[in-house]
């Protein structure tokens, strides 16, 4: 992989380094064989890192396989070439590879964060459908009503929303998507967010109830 960095100021930042991030530094700011050999031990160190990061993280996107070696090791390039590319913004406030393997947690996280988001729609026999009623405040021991509920939510959800209403209704209560997660997609506000959020929930509590499904005093719970 061939990136060329900036070295203008690297050996002002080498100075005051650990022996082991000083030879870090001095590597991948060199040039031929010594650079091309730093930046091989690097990519596979961070792909280490990453492929941990992404496999702690996997069940609760329910992704493995190939798909999870795939995402570690784009999380791990990108890493790459964010550190080549802010060589000279290392102080060595810490180690070397420490500073280093912040860019790869922080790309993993990037790529989970893209992924909830772009995911399929999520089928009715998806486990995140069946928790659903605890949060519109349905006993787990009613499990009949539990079973017609899903189904009402469903249709409820797909027939009673606007596309945008649907779109983060699924992304925050079904997916789990974190608020500032959809905020950015969206290139919205959080206020602007919840608001959509709320009345979609209002929207649903109105359809179930109105289809006797739900009791008009009940609300949905918030994660």
């Amino acid at each position: 992989m061939r990136i060329k960095p900036d070295t203008s100021n690297l050996e002002r930042t080498v100075a005051s380094l650990d022996s082991e991030s000083e030879a870090w530094v001095r590597s991948l700011g060199a040039s031929g064989n010594e650079r091309e050999d730093a930046i091989a031990r690097l990519h596979a160190l961070l792909l280490r890192v990453a492929l941990f990061e992404a496999r702690r993280r996997a069940d609760r996107l329910g992704i493995d396989g190939p798909e999870l070696d795939d995402l570690a090791h784009q999380a791990a390039s990108d890493a790459l070439l964010a550190i080549v590319a802010k060589l000279e913004q290392f102080r060595g406030e810490s180690r070397f590879t420490t500073w280093a393997y912040k860019f790869a947690v922080f790309e993993v996280s990037t790529k989970f964060r893209r992924h909830f988001w772009t995911a399929p729609s999520i089928g009715m026999d998806s486990e995140e459908w069946e928790r659903l009623p605890d949060r519109f405040g349905v006993e787990p021991d009613r499990a009949s009503e539990r079973r017609a509920l899903i189904d009402a939510m469903h249709e409820a959800v797909e027939t009673s929303l606007t596309d945008h209403q649907r779109e983060i209704f699924v992304a925050i209560v079904l997916r789990g998507t974190p608020l500032d997660v959809v905020v950015e997609q969206l290139g919205s506000n959080r206020n602007a967010v919840y608001k959509t959020l709320f009345d979609a929930r209002r929207k649903l509590r109105a359809v179930l109830a109105a289809n006797g499904h739900l009791d008009i005093d009940e609300e949905v719970k918030d994660r």
